[in-house]
Parts: C-alpha cells; sequence; structure tokens
C-alpha cells in the first residue's frame, strides 16, 4: 500500500505536494504515531524547475520512467508488485499512449512522468479498486484521496474515472483522456449449470489464493451470509491460517445482531475462527468523528456501511494483521440487489454492468480509504478481471429464477460445497445486520437530531453547509452544481440570475431554467420584477426560505465578476464557492459533456450553422467551443442529477440581431420511468 501525488506547473511543487501527505496524519497519528503508519513521505523528485514533483509513500525508482504508485498486483510473484507493473509498463513505453490490459489482476492506481516526452499518464485498474483523484487548474496536480488535493490548495478535484487514462503534456498544459474498453455481457456463456458452476468454483478459487498473503495470518470480514462462507470455507480449504472478524451493535432493549447470531453459528459448524467486536451506542460517536473525515462522505448510507468496515480493520489491525478478504462484487456479478428483480430478465445483464461500472464512486473509494487509514491490505476476491469477464456473461436465468438471486453462486454452495446453512439466507446489507444503521438512529435521537444526514453533517464541518446555486440554463452552472454536489455538499435552491456576468451569454431564459429546475427536483428563485438584474434581492429570499449559507457559481476566471459575486454575497453574509475557477476551459468541457447532453442555444450570427447543434467531448466540437468561448449559450436537456430529460418540442424560429442567433425552442420535460 502506498499513498502517490505530483504536481505539475506549480510554484513550489515539493512543498505543495508535501502539504498533501501531512493531511492524511490523524490527531491520533500526531500523538501517538500507532496509526497511519503508512502515510510517511519516503521518495519525492523534481526537475530543475521546482515546479514539476511527483511523490510517494512506497517506491520511487529515478531512471526515465519516474513511476509512483499504489499497486498490489496478484498474479505476480517473482517480484515485487510495483517492480512487477514497472517493467509491464517498460515494455510498452514506447507506444502512442499505454495500453493497459484488464486481464493485469490486481489494485492499483499510478502516475508515470515520461521525463524524456515531457509528459505524464496516470491511470488506475479498470474497475477502480485503488484510487485516483485529479485536477487541472493553474497547472495539474494528483494524489491518492481528495482531502490531500484539498490541503495542497486544490478544493475541487475530480474521481479519475477507472475507463479512462489521462495524458498530461507538461510543455503544452494539456491533458488527453483515453478511454478503455470495459468488460461486456456478451457473449452469453453457453452450457447448463453444472458445467457453469463448476467453471465458477474454480475462478473463484484461483481469486482467493492469489490475494492470500504469503506466510502471514490474515483476515476474512465475515457476516455469516453466503459472501463470506464461501471465502472462508475456500481459504480453509486451502490450508490458510486466518481469522474471521465480525462486528455489531449491542444495547440493551435491542435486537441481537442478525450477523452475530449467524457468524457464530456458522464459524462453529465449519470450524473457522472467530473474532467479535460488540460496541454500545454510545461509543458510535468517537467513530464517527473518525470515520466521516476518512470518507470524506456524510451521505448515511456510506457512513453505515463505512462504520462497521472501519471498526473491523481497526480490531483486525489491533491482532496484527495487515490483509482482510472480503465480499464485495457479488450483488453486482450475480444479481443480488432488489433493483434487479425489478427489471425484465433479458436487462439483468446490463444492470449488472452499470452496477459494476458505478461500484468505484459508490463503494471501491469509501472502502480504500477506511482501509488504507487502518493500515490494512483489503482484498476483493470477485472482483478478479476473469472472474468478472466470466461472471457478467451468466446467462440471467442462472442469476435470478423463482424470487431467488444470486442463483449460481447459491448452488455452488449447495451442491459442490454442502454450505446448506448459508445457501439460502438472504441477503442483509452489512449496516443492517451488524445493527450499525439502527444505532446511528438512536444515537441521533439521543442528540436531538431530527435526520441523521444533519447528525452526521456535524461530523463534517467542511461540507456542514447549505448551498444555493447561481444558476442559468448552461453547461457551466449544471456542472459547477454537479460537482458540489458529488463533493458533498447539500445544495437547496437554484438561483436564477442575469447579474452574474458582463457577458449576455451567460443570461438565462426563464421558462427553460423552470424546466430544468423540475428535472433537477430544486426549488428556482428568481430575481424578483422589475427588479431583474438584483443579485441582492435573490439572495435575500433564498436565504429567508431555505436557510442557505453559501453559493455556487459558475465564475471561472472573470476577477471582475467574482469579484462583484462576492461582495454581494458578503453582504448577505453567504459564503462563495466558485469550483470552475481556474479550471482548464478545454478539460472542462470534455469533463462536462461526458456526462449531459448540450446543445447550443445561442452562437455567434456568423456561425449560425452551430445552432441547436447536440455538442459532444469529440475533438471537433471542443476545438469550435474552446476558440469561441464567450461567444455563445448552451442548453442542458439531461444528464446526471435529472428526474427525466427536456424535450425540444418545437424550434419557433430564431432571434437574429447584428451579432447573436438564438434558438426561440418549445420545451416540455419527459419523467424517466
Amino acid at each position: 500500500m502506498a499513498r502517490i501525488a505530483g504536481v505539475f506547473n506549480h510554484v513550489n511543487a515539493l512543498k505543495v505536494a508535501i502539504s498533501g501527505f501531512e493531511a492524511l496524519k490523524t490527531e491520533t497519528t500526531r500523538k501517538t504515531n500507532t496509526k497511519n503508519l503508512n502515510i510517511r513521505l519516503k521518495n519525492a523528485v523534481c526537475d530543475e524547475s521546482l515546479r514539476n514533483c511527483i511523490a510517494t509513500t512506497g517506491e520511487l525508482k529515478k531512471n526515465r520512467l519516474r513511476l509512483v504508485a499504489d499497486v498490489e498486483l496478484y498474479n505476480k510473484k517473482d517480484e515485487s508488485s510495483y517492480d512487477s507493473l514497472l517493467h509491464y509498463l517498460e515494455r510498452r513505453a514506447d507506444l502512442e499512449g499505454i495500453e493497459i490490459e484488464k486481464s493485469l489482476d490486481g489494485a492499483f492506481a499510478f502516475a508515470l512522468w515520461r521525463v524524456e516526452d515531457d509528459e505524464v499518464l496516470i491511470a488506475r485498474d479498470i474497475l477502480g479498486i485503488k484510487p485516483l483523484w485529479f485536477v487541472h487548474a493553474d497547472g495539474f496536480a494528483f494524489a491518492s484521496e481528495r482531502k490531500m488535493l484539498e490541503a495542497m490548495g486544490f478544493p475541487h478535484a475530480i474521481l479519475l474515472e477507472p475507463r479512462t487514462v489521462l495524458l498530461y503534456d507538461i510543455k503544452g498544459d494539456r491533458l488527453k483522456f483515453e478511454h478503455r474498453a470495459f468488460f461486456s455481457t456478451k457473449p452469453e456463456l453457453s452450457g447448463d449449470m453444472a458445467m457453469l458452476r463448476s467453471e465458477l468454483l474454480e475462478l473463484i478459487r484461483a481469486s482467493i489464493r492469489r490475494r492470500i498473503p504469503a506466510g502471514e495470518k490474515f483476515g476474512v470480514l465475515f457476516s455469516g451470509g453466503l459472501d463470506s462462507t464461501l471465502i472462508a470455507y475456500l481459504c480453509k480449504d486451502s490450508g490458510a491460517d486466518f481469522n474471521c472478524y465480525t462486528v455489531a451493535v449491542e444495547e440493551p432493549g435491542m435486537k441481537v445482531a442478525e450477523d452475530l447470531e449467524f457468524a457464530r453459528h456458522v464459524a462453529a459448524r465449519h470450524g473457522f475462527e472467530l473474532r467479535i467486536k460488540r460496541l454500545r451506542i454510545e461509543e458510535l460517536e468517537r467513530y464517527l468523528k473518525e470515520v466521516i473525515p476518512c470518507i470524506e462522505d456524510t451521505d448515511v448510507v456510506k457512513a453505515s456501511v463505512a462504520l462497521p468496515l472501519y471498526v473491523a480493520c481497526e480490531f483486525a489491525m489491533e491482532d496484527g494483521i495487515k490483509t482482510i478478504l472480503y465480499g464485495l462484487g457479488t450483488e453486482e456479478l450475480f444479481a443480488g440487489y432488489e433493483r434487479h428483480k425489478r427489471v425484465k430478465l433479458e436487462e439483468v445483464g446490463e444492470e449488472c454492468l452499470a452496477g459494476l461500472m458505478g461500484a468505484y464512486e459508490r463503494d471501491l473509494y469509501r472502502d480504500d480509504v477506511i482501509a488504507n487509514h487502518c493500515g490494512i491490505s483489503l482484498r476483493a476476491p470477485f472482483l478478479a478481471p476473469e472472474l468478472v469477464e466470466f461472471g457478467l456473461r451468466i446467462p440471467p436465468v442462472l442469476k435470478l429464477h423463482n424470487g431467488e438471486d444470486k442463483l449460481i453462486l447459491r448452488e455452488i454452495a449447495r451442491r459442490e460445497l454442502g454450505l446448506m446453512d448459508v445457501a439460502s439466507r438472504k441477503k442483509r446489507a452489512i449496516q443492517y445486520g451488524s445493527n450499525f444503521l439502527k444505532a446511528m438512529d438512536k444515537l441521533r435521537a439521543r442528540k436531538g437530531y431530527r435526520y441523521k444526514r444533519d447528525y452526521i453533517r456535524t461530523f463534517y464541518p467542511a461540507r456542514n453547509i447549505n448551498l444555493g446555486c447561481i444558476f442559468n440554463s448552461g453547461i457551466e452552472s449544471i456542472y459547477a452544481l454537479w460537482l458540489m454536489r458529488k463533493a458533498g455538499y447539500q445544495v437547496d435552491c437554484l438561483i436564477a440570475s442575469d447579474s452574474t456576468s458582463a457577458s449576455a451569454f451567460t443570461s438565462y431564459m426563464p421558462e427553460v431554467a423552470e424546466q430544468q429546475a423540475k428535472a433537477l427536483g430544486l426549488p428556482l428563485i428568481k430575481e424578483p420584477e422589475p427588479e431583474r438584474g438584483n443579485l441582492s434581492a435573490a439572495l435575500r429570499e433564498a436565504k429567508a426560505k431555505y436557510q442557505i449559507g453559501g453559493i455556487i457559481t459558475d465564475v471561472s476566471d472573470d476577477e471582475a465578476a467574482k469579484d462583484r459575486i462576492e461582495r454581494t454575497a458578503a453582504e448577505e453574509g453567504l459564503t462563495v464557492l466558485s469550483p470552475l475557477w481556474h479550471i482548464n476551459y478545454e478539460t472542462e468541457l470534455r469533463l462536462a459533456l461526458s456526462l449531459f447532453e448540450v446543445i447550443l442555444s445561442a452562437v455567434p450570427v456568423e456561425h449560425r450553422a452551430w445552432l441547436g447543434k447536440r455538442i459532444t467531448s469529440g475533438d471537433s466540437d471542443i476545438e469550435w467551443l474552446v476558440k469561441h468561448r464567450g461567444e455563445y449559450q448552451t442548453l442542458v436537456l439531461n444528464g446526471p442529477m435529472f428526474s427525466g430529460r427536456i424535450e425540444i418540442v418545437a424550434r419557433e424560429g430564431d432571434v437574429i440581431d447584428a451579432d447573436t442567433a438564438t434558438a426561440q425552442l418549445r420545451l416540455r420535460l419527459v419523467v424517466k420511468e
């Protein structure tokens, strides 16, 4: 395990990078030096300008290819994971970009500085088990955790999508995005159930064997359910030395945690060595103080999953355990969630695929930072590439049948392994089976909060603020809103304003803004008539109605506009957050247009042919948009956060003046099923 960071085209790059590693040190670390032993900066290298630097808590070999990596490779036994990855990349160093094979079995995030080419390449494993964040503003920077980049002075970082490889041109200060092919559900596997069970079992066995650390005792996160029992059983069958770890909340008057009952029963029956950690409700607050800043998120579900994982990792660490195996991935691979039952059988495969593609953001970042904080290598056998490729292609009828989910996995437990006691146990998410979510609710009530989310936000002061978003219909304001929501901020309203920019191209169209507000599920505050242009009045209304403490703007490089908004907001006692400030415009467009469906609603009159055009992140569109920055207006029709797609019912002519062509559109919102 390692943490990595890099800074390019930035003054005092090494000093900036070091500040990122300092952010990983908790108060416990500073006082006792007993936790986070892996966060000490070990290696760093800069160029002669001191404006370019990479740093790591792990290895760094200073040759023509300078590699920093958080890497664990499981199918390379003759050398270290770092050396294996370095040699793998060296063999591909002369290629245009680097093709990283899906079959590389492991978890990794790395940056490769190709000194002779003045180029930096950053990438992750295809599933995103290891995290990597980046920002392209005032130079380029990357780091293993978002909190590192925030400490380095880059508060609005982007989590690298695992299917994307970034190539940064140091001299040109430009990013190139290379996309990698993901797994597929097609063609479906042929053969009968017995044959596919046998093949799947061998893949699971092989993956577990590769993830068992050589010569040391390890742990299995254990609930007594299907997934964890399969792992424990196959570990024991291989002769490995391990403990099972179960954590639960116990309190007088509370029902005994289901995971605790099952874990004790199953462990006793199969001879697993079981370690149990019981907590009282009053102990949870101490853990929340560490967990919430660690995962950088106040989402109730994420917090309730992170808590038992953190307690288990800490418990295992106290036993001297360095590696834990757990069952993440089975629900997506084998259709274990209720949502898989709600789609047509022929759509189950695509639903599994979509869930797996989103796991890096939903589950894997949370789990990695928790484990790393405790000095634990957390390994997911069901996410081995060949197992994922096989599992996604299993016919849906072998995953769901007569109301039973994960059918083929349950049949392996019954028929191949004789695990009748767990084969039929229904899925219970860890936060429910361990009583942690129920305990959080009781603790919330004791502290006098109406909602769990409000209580949890008190442990992350940086996000404990309600925001309004200065809003027009264009991609910039909606992308700024999306970034702040992804960062964990609560946004309570939109504030439509004509007064936030000197350019007419950023003004909003009221009827369009209303449709978008409905799609986003947020109330819309308008500058009062006849005071259009009076931002103060709109801010006062938003503050009175929704108790906002700050506003989001889409200002990126206009100092005058930023100063004007900040002065107006300060008069109303509001903080201003500008997530697009100084972000490279080309990079901003590529990221935003890869997420949202956008058209041009106003263009220079000499480019009228572009009016109404759907714009994408393709090179030709990006080139035109960058060249004509500030001369066009966009309209967002669909994307993440939208409850439905805004459809153009009719284009009722265009308004042409001396400089501008503007499309007159009649719109309607079509809610998604």
